[in-house]
Protein backbone atom coordinates (compact mmCIF):
# COMPACT_ATOMS: atom_id res chain seq x y z
CA UNK A 1 0.00 0.00 0.00
CA UNK A 2 1.27 3.40 -0.86
CA UNK A 3 1.74 6.03 1.34
CA UNK A 4 0.18 8.88 -0.58
CA UNK A 5 -0.65 9.45 -4.27
CA UNK A 6 -2.41 12.22 -6.16
CA UNK A 7 -4.88 12.05 -8.69
CA UNK A 8 -5.51 15.51 -10.66
CA UNK A 9 -8.82 15.59 -12.75
CA UNK A 10 -11.88 18.07 -13.23
CA UNK A 11 -14.50 16.44 -12.73
CA UNK A 12 -15.57 16.02 -9.18
CA UNK A 13 -17.65 12.31 -9.81
CA UNK A 14 -14.13 10.75 -11.89
CA UNK A 15 -12.39 12.07 -8.59
CA UNK A 16 -14.87 10.55 -5.84
CA UNK A 17 -15.03 7.14 -7.62
CA UNK A 18 -11.16 7.05 -8.07
CA UNK A 19 -11.26 7.56 -3.97
CA UNK A 20 -13.88 4.79 -3.82
CA UNK A 21 -12.18 2.57 -5.90
CA UNK A 22 -8.87 3.32 -4.39
CA UNK A 23 -10.16 2.95 -0.83
CA UNK A 24 -11.79 -0.39 -1.81
CA UNK A 25 -8.64 -1.67 -3.18
CA UNK A 26 -6.42 -0.73 0.15
CA UNK A 27 -4.06 0.86 -2.34
CA UNK A 28 -3.19 4.13 -0.69
CA UNK A 29 -3.20 5.38 3.10
CA UNK A 30 -3.82 8.81 1.76
CA UNK A 31 -5.04 10.26 -1.56
CA UNK A 32 -4.63 14.44 -2.25
CA UNK A 33 -7.16 15.52 -5.38
CA UNK A 34 -6.82 18.34 -7.38
CA UNK A 35 -9.30 20.09 -10.25
CA UNK A 36 -6.39 20.73 -12.98
CA UNK A 37 -2.75 21.30 -13.16
CA UNK A 38 -2.11 24.14 -11.53
CA UNK A 39 -4.29 23.47 -8.27
CA UNK A 40 -2.03 20.27 -8.15
CA UNK A 41 0.81 22.77 -8.39
CA UNK A 42 -0.54 25.32 -5.31
CA UNK A 43 -0.60 21.49 -3.42
CA UNK A 44 3.18 20.20 -3.97
CA UNK A 45 4.34 23.75 -3.26
CA UNK A 46 2.24 23.46 -0.15
CA UNK A 47 3.70 19.89 0.38
CA UNK A 48 7.03 21.40 -0.67
CA UNK A 49 7.23 24.90 1.92
CA UNK A 50 5.68 22.27 4.83
CA UNK A 51 8.53 21.49 7.42
CA UNK A 52 7.02 17.82 6.85
CA UNK A 53 9.22 17.64 3.79
CA UNK A 54 8.95 13.81 3.67
CA UNK A 55 5.43 13.29 2.94
CA UNK A 56 5.40 13.64 -1.27
CA UNK A 57 2.80 11.81 -3.78
CA UNK A 58 4.46 8.48 -4.59
CA UNK A 59 2.48 8.10 -7.40
CA UNK A 60 0.03 10.98 -9.62
CA UNK A 61 -2.97 10.01 -11.69
CA UNK A 62 -3.31 12.55 -14.21
CA UNK A 63 -6.25 13.37 -17.05
CA UNK A 64 -5.01 15.53 -19.92
CA UNK A 65 -7.59 17.37 -21.11
CA UNK A 66 -8.75 19.87 -17.67
CA UNK A 67 -9.17 23.38 -17.90
CA UNK A 68 -6.60 26.48 -16.53
CA UNK A 69 -3.62 23.78 -16.76
CA UNK A 70 -4.01 20.54 -18.80
CA UNK A 71 -2.12 17.22 -18.12
CA UNK A 72 0.58 17.89 -20.45
CA UNK A 73 1.55 21.44 -19.23
CA UNK A 74 1.47 19.64 -15.78
CA UNK A 75 3.91 17.12 -17.11
CA UNK A 76 6.17 19.33 -18.94
CA UNK A 77 6.57 21.29 -15.64
CA UNK A 78 6.85 18.51 -13.51
CA UNK A 79 9.76 17.33 -15.91
CA UNK A 80 11.41 20.13 -16.83
CA UNK A 81 12.46 21.67 -13.38
CA UNK A 82 13.48 20.52 -10.17
CA UNK A 83 11.54 22.93 -8.32
CA UNK A 84 8.83 20.23 -7.81
CA UNK A 85 11.20 17.93 -6.46
CA UNK A 86 8.90 15.12 -8.05
CA UNK A 87 10.59 14.87 -11.39
CA UNK A 88 11.15 11.35 -10.60
CA UNK A 89 7.33 10.31 -8.98
CA UNK A 90 5.76 7.70 -11.34
CA UNK A 91 2.70 9.38 -13.11
CA UNK A 92 -0.81 7.09 -14.76
CA UNK A 93 -2.17 8.78 -17.49
CA UNK A 94 -6.03 8.08 -16.72
CA UNK A 95 -7.95 10.12 -19.13
CA UNK A 96 -11.24 9.22 -21.43
CA UNK A 97 -9.16 10.01 -24.71
CA UNK A 98 -8.49 7.27 -27.05
CA UNK A 99 -6.47 9.05 -29.39
CA UNK A 100 -3.36 7.26 -30.22
CA UNK A 101 -1.40 10.36 -30.34
CA UNK A 102 -2.15 10.70 -26.86
CA UNK A 103 -1.22 7.37 -26.22
CA UNK A 104 2.52 8.00 -28.58
CA UNK A 105 3.07 11.05 -26.76
CA UNK A 106 2.69 10.10 -23.04
CA UNK A 107 5.69 7.36 -24.10
CA UNK A 108 8.06 10.68 -24.54
CA UNK A 109 8.20 11.37 -20.43
CA UNK A 110 9.83 9.10 -18.56
CA UNK A 111 8.03 9.17 -15.48
CA UNK A 112 4.51 8.30 -17.38
CA UNK A 113 4.50 4.67 -16.90
CA UNK A 114 1.06 3.76 -17.97
CA UNK A 115 -2.10 4.90 -20.18
CA UNK A 116 -5.06 3.59 -19.22
CA UNK A 117 -8.91 4.44 -19.65
CA UNK A 118 -11.33 6.00 -17.00
CA UNK A 119 -12.77 4.53 -14.98
CA UNK A 120 -10.19 3.16 -12.92
CA UNK A 121 -10.99 0.18 -11.75
CA UNK A 122 -10.06 -2.39 -8.45
CA UNK A 123 -8.49 -4.43 -11.10
CA UNK A 124 -6.37 -1.62 -12.51
CA UNK A 125 -4.88 -0.93 -9.12
CA UNK A 126 -4.23 -4.89 -8.88
CA UNK A 127 -2.39 -4.41 -11.86
CA UNK A 128 -0.58 -1.48 -11.02
CA UNK A 129 0.57 -2.90 -7.52
CA UNK A 130 2.03 -6.04 -9.51
CA UNK A 131 4.30 -3.62 -11.22
CA UNK A 132 5.53 -1.31 -8.83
Amino acid sequence: MLELIMCIDDDPITLMLFRRVAQRASFAKEIINAMNGQEAITLINTINNNSNQGKKPQLIFLDLNMPVMGGWEFLDLLNASNYFNLNNTNVIILTSTIDPEDIKKSKLYPNVIEFLSKPITVEMLDYLNSKL
